[in-house]
C-alpha cells in the first residue's frame, strides 16, 4: 500500500508533464503566420492518423501536417536534448555557466556539419550528423586541453580558477570553431549557400520535415533515459570528482559515458536545426529552482521545460515580425543573455 502511495505522485507528475508537452505541441501547430482553428488541426490529425475523412482545405492541411507539426515536434525534441546537455555539463564541471553553446560544443558541431555539407568531406559517405558529432567531440577536446593548461598551475583558489578557465576556454574554442566555419563557407560555398547556411547557423527550423523528427526524438528520448539511469552519478559529481570517487563512482568511465551522450545529442540536434544557444543554460537553472538539485527530478523536469521553452520560442520567432520568420536562436538569445548576466551577478555576490 505504501509503495503504491509512493509511486502515485510520480505517476501524476508524469501525466502532467505529458499533457504539458502535448498542449505545447498543439499550441505550436495552431499558432503561426496564419491563424488556424483548433478544429481544423484536430480534423487534419484525424485524417492522417485514422483516415477519418473530414473535409479540410488542402492548403491548411498541408500547413498543419507538413510544416507546423513536424516543426513543433523537432523544437520540443531539440529543447529537451539541449536542456539535458546543460544539466550534464553543469554537474560534470561543477560550473553553473556550462552549456553546449558556451562550451564550444555547438560551434564544433556546426563546423563538422558544414565540412560535410559544404566542403564535401567524406565524399558523400559521411552524414551531417556524423560530421557534427565529430566536430562536437573535437571542440570538447580542445576546450578540455585549454582549460587544463590554464588551470594547471599551483596556488590557492583552484576550484574558482578551474571554473573560470573552463568558461574562458569554451569562449576561445567557440570563436575558433566559428572562425573555421566562416572560412569553410567563404572558401567553398556560393552566395546562395552562404546565405542559407548563415541563417541555419543561427538556429533555423524552416527546413524541418518529417524525416528530421525521428532522429531528434530518438536521440532526446535515449539521452533522457541514460541521464536518468546515471542520475546518482550526476548527483555525486555535483560534489566534485573526488567525492564521487569516494562514493564508489567510476569517475573516468562515467565521465566518458556522459560526455559521449552529450556530444551525440549536440551533434545530431545541431545537424538538424543549427546552433541554438542558451537553452542548456537557462532551463536547467529554472528547473533547479523549481524542483531542486537532485537529478531524479531535475533530469525529467529539464527535458520537459526545455521542450516547452523551445516550442514557445519557435512560435514567437514566426509571429514577432509580421511576414518574416526569425532564426529561433535570436529568440533564445534574447531570453538567455539577460539570464546569463543574472547568473554571473549572483555568482559574483556568492
Amino acid at each position: 500500500m505504501m509503495n503504491s502511495l509512493y509511486h502515485f505522485p510520480r505517476l501524476t507528475a508524469g501525466i502532467a508533464a505529458l499533457c504539458l508537452i502535448l498542449c505545447a505541441i498543439v499550441f505550436g501547430t495552431v499558432v503561426g503566420e496564419t491563424a488556424l482553428p483548433l478544429v481544423t488541426v484536430g480534423q487534419t490529425l484525424a485524417n492522417h492518423l485514422w483516415h477519418a475523412g473530414y473535409q479540410v482545405d488542402r492548403i491548411e492541411a498541408g500547413i498543419i501536417w507538413s510544416y507546423r507539426l513536424p516543426r513543433a515536434l523537432v523544437a520540443g525534441a531539440c529543447g529537451a536534448g539541449l536542456s539535458l546537455t546543460g544539466v550534464v555539463l553543469q554537474a560534470l564541471l561543477r560550473n553553473p555557466l556550462a552549456d553546449p553553446y558556451l562550451m564550444g560544443l555547438s560551434a564544433g558541431a556546426s563546423t563538422g556539419a558544414v565540412l560535410v555539407s559544404v566542403a564535401g568531406l567524406g565524399g558523400g559517405l559521411v552524414t551531417m550528423s556524423a560530421g557534427a558529432l565529430c566536430g562536437a567531440l573535437s571542440a570538447f577536446g580542445v576546450v578540455a586541453v585549454l582549460a587544463h593548461a590554464v588551470s594547471g598551475g599551483s596556488g590557492g583558489g583552484r576550484a574558482a580558477q578551474a571554473a573560470s578557465a573552463i568558461i574562458l576556454a569554451g569562449i576561445a574554442g567557440s570563436q575558433m570553431f566559428n572562425a573555421l566555419t566562416a572560412f569553410i563557407i567563404a572558401r567553398s560555398a556560393n552566395a546562395e549557400q552562404s546565405r542559407s547556411i548563415m541563417f541555419w547557423l543561427m538556429g533555423n527550423m524552416s527546413g524541418v520535415r518529417w524525416n528530421d523528427v525521428g532522429p531528434c526524438v530518438v536521440v532526446s528520448l535515449v539521452g533522457t533515459a541514460l541521464c536518468l539511469w546515471h542520475r546518482r552519478g550526476l548527483d555525486a559529481f555535483s560534489f566534485g570528482a573526488d567525492s564521487a570517487a569516494s562514493l564508489g563512482v567510476n569517475v573516468r568511465a562515467l565521465r566518458g559515458i556522459l560526455i559521449t551522450i552529450t556530444a551525440i545529442m549536440v551533434g545530431v540536434l545541431v545537424s538538424k536545426v543549427g546552433a541554438i544557444g542558451f537553452v542548456g543554460l537557462v532551463i536547467p537553472h529554472a528547473m533547479r529552482f523549481l524542483v531542486g538539485p537532485r537529478h531524479t527530478k531535475l533530469v525529467p523536469a529539464a527535458a520537459v521545460g526545455g521542450a516547452v521553452f523551445l516550442i514557445l520560442a519557435d512560435v514567437i520567432s514566426r509571429i514577432i515580425v509580421p511576414g518574416q520568420v526569425l532564426p529561433i536562436g535570436v529568440i533564445t538569445a534574447l531570453v538567455g543573455a539577460p539570464a546569463f548576466a543574472i547568473i554571473l551577478i549572483r555568482g559574483a555576490r556568492r
